[in-house]
């Protein structure tokens, strides 16, 4: 009796740690790639518990999640020769689980290394207008030149995107001196093309037969002229002259 319960004992024990050794728990954001004696099985383990062989099986998680990794910055030069640095930052994900174990040794850091190779290469394909406001056409070639080989690993590049891009001070002068000269330019044009439609106009009113021309003449300068000139020294035209009176001479009576 002893025995037999010392047997059952040692059953339970022996159970209870191959089901500790064998159990395991894939997270929602994760899958289970399982090798058993070092061939991969083809059955990926999906989200809850799961079970595998002890000491026989392997399980590998791999994360699913979208990863957001930052480029460090790349210094290059421009299609037009102008020295540059760059960062960017670069969003993607697994969509193969057993591809991005068995294809390559570490993903992460092969989509890192990709993605500063093909951000030089963009920079020296590049003039640097296009860097400064063509983005958005640079970011989707970036995008392209690192998913073709990603594939390959089970990985897909979501979304790539030019962050910074960084100009030596004596370029960032000239650029604000360059601007400077735009925006005098251009005022200059405005107040040329103003004045040539302000001739415009004072040809067609002279060359009109009815045309009344009005000169502003100040206020103050006839108040000064009313102040200057005596009352009775300003008379109408044609109003009647008082007589001028002559010598007056004295009769004396007669004798």
């Amino acid at each position: 009796m002893v025995e037999q319960l010392l047997a059952a004992g040692a059953a339970a024990c022996a159970v209870v740690i191959y089901a500790t050794a064998a159990a395991r728990v894939v997270k929602q954001y994760e899958r289970g790639v399982v090798f058993r004696l070092g061939r991969l099985r083809p059955d990926v383990r999906g989200p809850g518990f799961t079970m595998i062989v002890p000491f026989v099986d392997r399980l590998r998680k791999v994360n699913m999640q979208i990863v957001t990794m930052p480029v460090p910055a790349q210094d290059g030069i421009t299609r037009d020769n102008v020295t540059v640095r760059v960062d960017a930052v670069i969003y993607f994900k697994v969509t193969d689980a057993s591809e991005a174990v068995v294809q390559v040794e570490d993903y992460r850091f092969a989509v890192s290394q990709m993605a500063q190779t093909s951000l030089r290469s963009i920079i020296g394909k590049s003039d640097l207008d296009d860097l400064l406001s063509n983005r958005e056409q640079l970011n989707q070639g970036l995008e392209l030149m690192i998913d073709s080989p990603a594939v390959g690993w089970g990985v897909q590049i979501d979304r790539v995107e030019i962050k910074d891009v960084s100009l030596p001070e004596t370029m960032k002068r000239s650029m604000s001196r360059q601007a400077e000269a735009e925006r005098e330019r251009r005022a200059r044009i405005i107040n040329a093309d103003a004045e040539l439609q302000a001739s415009r106009k004072l040809a067609e009113a002279a060359a009109e037969k009815n045309s009344t021309l009005v000169l502003p003449f100040p206020v103050e300068l006839l108040r000064f002229l009313e102040r200057a000139t005596p009352g009775d020294a300003v008379r109408q035209p044609g109003a009647e002259q008082p007589p001028i009176p002559g010598p007056v001479t004295s009769e004396s009576g007669q004798d």
